[in-house]
């Protein structure tokens, strides 16, 4: 590939930030393509730049499945700084996904400082404690599986009642989510049959934090759950499955036996995944670790 100019496409809040010079990721993007002689331009996402750009070229896309050669996406890698940048959308398919985690060279006490920094700043005043329930954070389509599903979420919802029979089950539905009239219904049905589902709006945190496992299709709170030490089940693919009990890879009845204890020790992987695996727009080689995910990406730099 050349030429000397890559296109940023973004939308909404994360679009004006950028514009202002208030998206730090950007920034260190546009600072990396500088130091090799490229320019970055930020351009609206549309669908007529996606069609502009499915001949191909060095063009980037916010959460959205590049249009052409030449195109990569840029994901934040669930907190913080952390981003990723990758050549396709589907994060259960991006190389983290299929890696091994290896704990060798890994410091335990530098990676068990590093979780704790951050629990104090995601669970500012909560305490992790057990109190006994499931939490199942929903997400979109409750009613559908899609391809990256092993069910979809009302059945796993009764797979999870099934399971645990005597246990209150904490379901939130996903503030940013506007639900069809139909799915809200067929959800509130099961509620009515099954008295020990509780259905809630918002307020996800507290229940994270007094769970006894997380139950989800792939709900970034599964992932923030490991840094209170919350064993999780997944029924969909994504990248921070190998600490949990995951459906898609090891099938619904061995994934339910093992549901309730995390596979691995969890404080050596969040370093793994996120030290390791991510780029962090806060640290001094961000650049490098942004330059080295384009080259990876295809990009001649």
């Amino acid at each position: 590939m050349s030429g000397n100019r890559a296109v940023l496409h973004l939308d909404g809040t994360m679009l004006e930030a950028a514009r202002a010079g208030r998206q730090n990721f950007v920034n260190r993007l546009a600072a990396a393509l500088a130091s090799v002689g490229w320019r970055l331009e930020i351009a609206r996402a549309s669908l007529m730049a996606e069609a502009r750009w499915a001949a191909g070229g060095p063009s980037l896309w916010h959460m959205s499945e590049p249009p052409g050669p030449g195109g990569l996406v840029i994901r934040r890698t669930y907190l913080g700084a952390f981003w990723h940048i990758e050549r396709i959308a589907a994060r259960w398919d991006w190389p983290v996904a299929r890696a091994a985690f290896d704990p060798a060279g890994i410091d335990p006490d530098r990676a068990a400082a590093f979780v704790r920094q951050w629990r104090g700043q995601l669970f500012p005043g909560l305490e992790a404690r057990r109190e006994g329930h499931v939490f199942v954070p929903l997400q979109a389509r409750l009613t559908e599986r899609r391809s990256f599903q092993s069910m979809s979420p009302l059945e796993m919802l009764r797979a999870v009642i099934a399971r645990w029979p005597d246990r209150r089950i904490a379901a939130t539905l996903h503030p940013g989510v506007d639900h069809d009239p139909a799915e809200l219904a067929a959800l509130e049905a099961l509620a009515k049959t099954h008295p020990r589902l509780e259905l809630s709006r918002g307020g996800s945190l507290p229940l994270l934090a007094t769970a006894d496992l997380v139950a989800t299709q792939n709900s970034s709170l599964a992932f923030q759950g490991y840094f209170l030490e919350k064993p999780a089940l997944l029924f969909a693919g994504i990248d921070f499955h190998h600490p949990a009990a995951s459906v898609p890879r090891d099938g619904l009845a061995a994934a339910l036996e093992a549901a309730e204890a995390p596979r691995l020790p969890l404080a050596p992987y969040l370093w793994w995944f996120l030290k390791g695996h991510a780029i962090n727009a806060g640290a001094p080689e961000a650049e490098a670790q942004i330059l080295a995910a384009l080259r990876r990406g295809g990009w001649a730099l």
